[in-house]
């Protein structure tokens, strides 16, 4: 199973989403940014290399949120969830058709990859 790293990064009252780009088999679906564990990571030191090289900004990685595993019909994912702070930088999406700032109230209006959902409900019950 592959371990994937998602970064929920917030300022103020608002967290960071990306829309994934038309190209990607989820195309069009909005996500937490991050990406794939290396060998020899840890979850902290891949989401600020996956953060760095898909929006060029510096993030410090606060704590763990949540996890979920997801399974298709084609592979198997643990996705672990960290907060995360802008330090340094302006966002730029790089690998991303389009990033957004929004509320935790305006999550329900963008359609989430399937392994984001059950975090997207978690984040709207508690309303953090």
């Amino acid at each position: 199973m592959k371990k994937v790293v998602a970064a929920i990064i917030k300022e103020k009252e608002q967290l960071l989403i990306a829309k994934r780009h038309s190209k990607d088999p989820l195309a069009g679906k909005w996500e937490f940014p991050g990406g794939k564990l290396e060998p020899g990571e840890t979850p902290e030191e891949c989401l600020v290399r996956e953060i760095q090289e898909e929006l060029r900004v510096e993030v410090e990685i606060g704590s763990f949120y949540d996890d979920n595993i997801y399974v298709s019909k084609d592979h198997a994912i643990h996705l672990l969830f960290y907060w995360a702070e802008v330090m340094n930088g302006e966002v730029t999406p790089v690998v991303h058709d389009e990033i957004k700032w929004i509320t935790i109230n305006e999550l329900e209006r963008f359609d989430f990859a399937p392994a984001d959902v059950p975090i997207v409900k978690r984040l709207e019950r508690e309303n953090i």
